[in-house]
């Protein structure tokens, strides 16, 4: 009975022992990589920034009445010059007659006061008349000229009042809503609004830059870490708010050199061709300065970088051959490579493959170095503007 016991015994435990598991190695991912490796990037300086017409201009009433027409199609592109509204001008078209009609009696008055001086000068020097006659006849004939050109002037400036009842456009650009209807009463004394033009091809981008950051960027260029080129001007392109990039860069075209007391920035401004009239005034739109390059800079695939909340991540290979996810301060985006500002040292293994089936400390395998790429890389960039603030 013992020896039974024992072998059933012996049994449970040989089947417990062959019931347990070996642990297995895990399986390596296959991952392709790029090497870390020093180079010239552009500096570039991300803002936001509104999009402004070139020229605006208020079409305001110049005389007081009645408008009896609006001449143009609202929303339209018109030309300098350009009849906009039409104002009553039976008023001032009478008061110019008036005032015709007051110089030719100031005309007729001179021209009598004129031949007596003539009939007067022969006679005095006979003695035929006093001196102070003669004088008396030549003081009303200067008289009666100044009184002519008086009333010229006012000629003058009454054909002026009357052709300001067809309002003209002071400028090209297109036209907006009307502010005034037929039948509306404007004001000379109140300038009273009647429409706005804007100028909108070209068109400019404002936006402002932090005091601190203006002073980085020269910092850095006097300690030869941003090289400028010898072009003047500095580039810059946008996005809108879409995602979408403008097809045209623009220049920077205005740099203030003092700083906004409540917001420490200082203003800029760049200006973009509108052949299209694609941006529009008022709009919100993603600048991108290109100011500069700097030195040694990092830059990375951008397959390889995964966005967070808190800026982005990319996984390296470590020194034990797995995957480490690091960090990263995220700069620009330039021809489809992130710039890395910090997290990422000259030397580091970035996997650019499989990243979705990757989990920290998993082991990897490269399977293939793309050199080509790498020394691709390591070309510099498009030759960048000369950078925003230097002197």
């Amino acid at each position: 009975m013992k020896s039974i016991l024992l072998g059933l015994a012996a049994s449970l435990l040989l089947s417990a022992c062959s019931g347990a598991e070996v642990p297995t190695e895990p399986q390596a991912v296959p991952v392709r990589i790029v090497t870390v490796a020093s180079q010239t990037v552009p500096n570039v300086i991300e803002l936001p920034g509104r999009v402004e017409p070139v020229r605006v201009a208020e079409v305001r009433a110049r005389v007081t009445g009645i408008v009896q027409q609006r001449l143009y199609e609202e929303g339209t592109d018109v030309a300098a010059g350009q009849p906009l509204f039409r104002i009553d001008p039976r008023e001032l078209r009478a008061s110019f007659a008036q005032t015709e009609a007051a110089l030719q009696r100031a005309r007729a008055t001179a021209a009598n006061a004129r031949a007596v001086v003539d009939r007067y000068r022969p006679l005095v020097a006979e003695n035929a008349i006093s001196g102070q006659e003669y004088d008396a006849a030549l003081a009303a004939s200067r008289e009666a000229d100044a009184n002519v050109a008086q009333i010229r002037a006012q000629l003058d400036a009454s054909s002026l009042q009357l052709g300001y009842t067809t309002v003209r456009a002071p400028i090209a650009g297109r036209v907006g809503r009307a502010q005034v209807t037929e039948g509306a009463l404007v004001s000379q004394a109140e300038g009273t609004l009647m429409a706005r033009i804007e100028q909108i091809s070209p068109v400019y981008v404002s936006f402002a830059q932090a005091a601190s950051e203006i002073l980085e960027i020269r910092r850095a260029i006097a300690a030869g870490e941003i090289d400028l080129d010898e072009n003047e001007r500095v580039e810059v392109r946008l996005t809108y708010s879409d995602g979408t990039e403008y097809p045209i860069p623009g220049y920077i075209d205005f740099l203030a050199y003092s700083v906004d007391q409540q917001t420490g920035t200082v203003e800029l401004r760049a200006e973009f061709p509108n052949p299209q009239n694609l941006l529009l005034p008022g709009e919100f739109v993603r600048a991108r300065i290109f100011a500069g390059q700097v030195e040694n800079g990092l830059s990375v695939p951008q397959r390889a970088v995964s966005l967070t909340d808190h800026g982005g991540t990319v996984f390296v290979v470590d020194a034990n051959g797995q995957a480490a996810i690091r960090p990263v301060e995220l700069g620009a985006m330039v021809d489809g490579r992130w710039i890395v500002k910090d997290g990422l040292r000259v030397g580091d293994r970035v996997i650019v493959s499989n990243i979705q089936k990757l989990r920290p400390g998993e082991p990897v395998e490269i399977v293939q170095m793309p050199t080509d790429r790498n020394a691709a890389s390591r070309q510099p960039p498009p030759q960048p503007a000369r950078t925003v603030g230097a002197q």
